[in-house]
């Protein structure tokens, strides 16, 4: 029953693939390539969440966590007098903020944080984040973070000890929960050329894209610099570059067709295959070797007045089977949709077609990139 369900799955997540080709159509320039020198940049910063109900930092294991509520203390003329205790403070948390600058951010603007605790803290559900800097790879405060946590998961603990945890309650978001303080500079303004770069390098994609700029706005607009980059020419005026690229983004270019791909998901036996992917003939063995080890102990029990012992004697039963051994052959030429039909009907399971294909691509019957995540 089991390995029906897999082959069921498999047929599910695969099948959907073997369907003929839709007509090419056209996509958008902004949806193919991404202006160069326009980018998003990373943030992190470090800081407390404090009003949790008991579950924070377990202190002791995490010394750090005291000695930021202290220095925090001392900002506001609080002094824990020397010789003192530790506080114990299980309603606060250390955690990592971290935060995605938009381009053309500016001051005064809201973004998003991620909150996650880097110490013990069980949950930071309810918690509220103190105010924290966020630095940039270049150490610069580029935003401020403060907020109330929305945490996704949950944790019910009871007085036996038993608990229950669902999503992970360690880790949220502040909507808006940070201010930015300082801009990225942008060469966007200053650059008499607009590069695009391609989301995926490809020729074709890089050629067309250059013939329609050039048969829209004249010969000469944009030159192709190599496989994943157009140079296009702006104007002069540095106030009619945004509507000059916003033309530009909303032209209709048909993209290149994607290479022949099949991608693995190892972990959880999740297996894509294009609609592109061939293999040339091959026979493929495909059988499942079983080992069964059953244990029965029996009771050894000594004769009558001969002063032995009673004991415990294992008996082991050890069987091997092979079931299926199923064989069957690729023709040159297969599609997905025979693929498919032939590892169906021998109740492969998807980490039995994860099996087979790494040998088709061993054997180089496989004409297409075996990806492995």
């Amino acid at each position: 029953m089991r390995k029906w369900l897999q082959s069921v799955a498999l047929g599910l997540v695969v099948a959907l693939l073997a369907f003929p080709a839709a007509p090419a159509r056209a996509d958008k320039i902004r949806d193919l390539a991404s202006v160069g020198g326009v980018r998003s940049n990373q943030l992190i910063g470090y800081g407390l969440v404090v009003g949790l109900d008991g579950s924070g930092d377990q202190t002791t294991q995490t010394p750090f966590t005291t000695q930021s509520v202290e220095n925090m203390l001392q900002q506001f003329g609080v002094n824990i007098p020397a010789g003192v205790t530790a506080p114990q403070l299980k309603n606060a948390a250390a955690v990592t903020i971290t935060a995605e600058l938009p381009p053309f951010a500016k001051p005064g603007q809201a973004i998003d944080v991620t909150v996650a605790s880097i110490g013990n803290a069980k949950s930071i559900r309810g918690g509220e984040l103190l105010m924290s800097p966020l630095r940039g790879a270049d150490g610069n405060v580029y935003a401020i973070a403060q907020g109330s946590v929305v945490v996704g998961g949950i944790t019910a603990k009871g007085k036996s000890g038993s608990s229950v945890e669902k999503n992970i309650s360690a880790s949220g978001r502040i909507p808006g929960g940070a201010t930015v303080e300082r801009s990225v500079p942008s060469a966007f303004a200053g650059t008499d050329d607009l590069r695009l770069n391609l989301n995926s390098p490809d020729f074709t994609t890089v050629s067309r894209i250059v013939s329609t700029i050039n048969r829209t706005y004249g010969s000469g607009t944009a030159r192709a610099v190599d496989g994943g980059t157009v140079d296009v020419r702006v104007p002069q005026d540095p106030t009619q570059k945004v509507a000059w690229l916003g033309t530009i983004q909303n032209l209709d270019v048909t993209p290149g067709d994607p290479p022949a791909r099949v991608v693995v998901n190892s972990r959880t036996g999740t297996v894509v295959i294009g609609s592109d992917v061939r293999v040339s003939a091959a026979a493929v063995a495909h059988g499942s070797i079983q080992v069964t080890i059953s244990e029965q102990p029996q009771v050894s029990q000594p004769g009558a007045f001969s002063k032995g012992q009673t004991v415990v004697v294992p008996s082991s039963n050890v069987q091997v089977s092979e079931d299926g051994g199923h064989m069957f052959k690729f023709g040159p030429g297969v599609s997905l949709d025979t693929i498919v039909r032939a590892v169906n009907q021998v109740g492969a399971s998807p980490s039995d077609l994860i099996s087979i294909l790494q040998a088709l691509k061993q054997a180089g019957a496989l004409h297409a990139d075996l990806v492995v995540i």
